[in-house]
Order: C-alpha cells, then structure tokens, then sequence
C-alpha cells in the first residue's frame, strides 16, 4: 500500500547542494487532488480511493460523466486514477490532497508514467542490436539476423526481438528520492528522469 498523487511533468532542471555538487533534477507539478470516490472492500472487493487532478474545468462534459461527478458532489475534473493509500479511511469524499500531506525531502518515492513514443524502429535501435559489418559488401548492416531454423522449430519463437513499435509504455521508475517541496507551488523536485514527455501524466508513489 502507498500514498500518491497525481502529477504533470513539467521539464528537467539542476539544484546545487550545500557541498556544491550539482543534482539533476525532474520538476513535477503534483495536484492539487480531490478524492471523487471510495472504494471498500465490502462493495467492490477490494480497498481504495479514485483521485482526480484539479485542472482546468474540463470542456464538454458528457452527461453520464456529469452525473458521476453531481453524484459524488465534487466539481468535474479531467483525469481520474484509482491508488490504494496506506489509510483509505483518511480520504472521505471530498478530501484534498496536497504534495506536502504527503511527501517531505528525503523520501523515496517510484513515478508511473507513459515513456516517449518513437514510432517505428529497427532492432538497433529499439533492442541494442550490434549489427553487421559495414564494409566489404557484406550487405548485412542492420538486419536481425535469423530469427529461427526452417528444419525445427519451424516457426518464430514467442517473444522474439523484432522491429516494431518503440516506446509509449507503462513504465515504473523505483526508488528515486525526492529533493525537494515547494508547497506554495505545489511542486517536487525528483533526482534524475522520470518518462513521459513535457506535460505528460505521471503517478508518484511513495516508497513504504
């Protein structure tokens, strides 16, 4: 069980610590959250609570969506995500979540995001493939190679490394730490990179 927020990724900048040594860091603009929903484990099966990212009001709200939020008595929000808190009675409906309830400098926090697409690729490109030689008419340059014998097995194996779609995955970056808060700007300073591009949604959970 973690604590979370939801947050925009707004780019990459150094800080200086006090020995001088400087600290790649990625700048986050976490919540302001509120919690639209609970779940229990006597009505759903299982124990959390759905948070939205106060943004700007969303446009064109469908009518289904509108009632959700008229139900719950929240005001309307775009982006909704589940997370399961360490003390899921602390968030009645309604609640908000602010960065500094939750994290302090020094935490150890894993980001969920969406990594950069990069389209197409080759198997150098998306694999590491080393490649053939460039010279002496080899004509082998970037090709994968063989990808299977014709005599047994006969066939391409599961999960062989090919060219195909790179990036725009769910990935989950453990055990970063967080330097630092600034809470009148609801913003976190993270040590190195977290995915996604500039803008992009990404999740922070803090480490128990």
């Amino acid at each position: 069980m973690t604590d979370s927020i939801l947050a925009r990724k707004i780019g990459m900048t150094q800080v200086y610590a006090d020995d001088g040594s400087c600290i790649p860091v990625t700048v986050l603009k976490a919540g302001p959250c509120i919690v639209v929903n609970e779940k229990t484990q006597e009505k759903d099966g299982y124990a959390a609570v759905q948070i939205g990212l106060v943004e700007k009001e969303p446009k064109n709200l469908v009518k289904p969506l509108a009632g959700y939020f008229k139900q719950q008595n929240v005001a309307p929000v775009r982006v909704l995500r589940e997370i399961k808190p360490k003390s899921p009675e602390k968030y009645a409906i309604g609640t908000k979540v602010t960065v500094e309830q939750i994290f302090n400098p020094g935490d150890r926090v894993n980001v969920i995001g969406t990594s950069k697409g990069k389209g197409f690729a080759g198997g150098v490109k998306r694999h590491g493939f080393r490649g053939g030689p460039a010279t002496h008419g080899s004509m082998f340059h970037r090709a994968p190679g063989s990808i299977g014998s014709s005599s047994y097995p006969s066939r391409v194996y599961k999960g062989q490394r090919l060219p195909g779609h790179m990036g725009h995955e769910r990935v989950t970056v453990e055990n970063l730490k967080v330097v630092d808060v600034l809470k009148n700007k609801d913003l976190i300073l993270i040590r190195g990179a977290v995915p996604g591009t500039v803008g992009s949604l990404v999740i922070i959970n803090k480490m128990s």
